[in-house]
């Protein structure tokens, strides 16, 4: 029976989040980048989206993982995820609420939810503070991964700021969308706030899926099309092995994540 394409797209993203994955962890071998930023230039560039496929793919190789809310403007991850809090970052950073009971599971095994307040004031300001710095120490004390969400970079300087205390930022640019200038402007203002960009997401990319991921080549060199997904997950590998040369040397290679029909219009 032939594969339905949300199928396929969906198989898409989980393998593309699973060499997204790889390539950060051998961006760094000495150094293992636990705490990761996600940002874009502007807004519906899909940087919400990357961070959650990423988050899957972390928590589906058994690691602990936990996702951090804080585009406190424009906050999308809760209804994206399914889940809600009693609090989040505010509660926790004035002591209102523990941090251990702030932080909630999601119906995935090993992924976590860290959500922030409607309307808190002066995000900034917060995210400058030393209780922020002392709560990202805290999260990384508990989990294998933390990823926080954060704000496009030309719209305010909260990336900036988050990604000065993360190992590494990852930063999604949507394909035909953001102009060249733009870009080079925010990844200027991240370098001055000394953030160490990892890498780049090439997000709302058309792919050739059903020709690439579920086909296989026979001992004639033949190609035939499958249906079988374990004949899609043995192509992954071959994928992912070449994406990661340019990752040993510390760049993440531009990785699509999914295609424009997949990609949710959130930021």
């Amino acid at each position: 029976m032939p594969r339905s394409k949300a199928t396929a797209d969906r198989l898409v993203v989980q393998n593309a989040a699973k060499t997204l994955l790889a390539n950060i962890r051998f961006a760094s071998l000495d150094d293992p980048i636990r705490v990761i930023t996600v940002t874009s230039t502007a807004p519906n560039e899909g940087k919400s989206t990357v961070a959650l496929n990423l988050a899957q793919a972390i928590a589906t190789s058994g690691k602990r993982v936990v996702l951090v809310e804080c585009d406190m403007r424009r906050r999308s991850m809760a209804d994206m995820i399914g889940v809600h809090s009693r609090g989040g970052l505010y509660a926790v950073l004035s002591e209102q609420m523990r941090l251990e009971d702030a932080v909630v599971e999601t119906s995935q095994k090993n992924l976590f939810f860290l959500d922030s307040e409607p309307h808190i004031p002066n995000p900034a300001d917060i995210i400058a503070s030393r209780r922020f710095a002392n709560l990202v120490k805290a999260l990384k004390s508990t989990f294998q991964y933390v990823i926080f969400d954060t704000p496009p970079v030309g719209t305010f300087i909260d990336a900036a700021e988050v990604g000065h205390l993360s190992d590494g930022l990852l930063f999604v640019i949507r394909e035909n969308f953001t102009k060249r200038a733009e870009i080079v402007a925010a990844v200027d203002q991240l370098k001055k706030a000394e953030v160490n960009i990892i890498g780049t997401v090439m997000n709302y990319c058309e792919t050739e899926v059903s020709d690439y991921y579920y086909s296989y080549y026979t001992k004639d060199g033949k190609k035939v099309r499958t249906s079988d997904t374990s004949d899609a997950a043995a192509a992954a590998p071959a994928r992912a092995a070449a994406d990661t040369r340019g990752a040993a040397q510390g760049v993440v290679p531009s990785t699509g994540l999914t295609s424009k029909s997949r990609t949710s219009r959130r930021s």
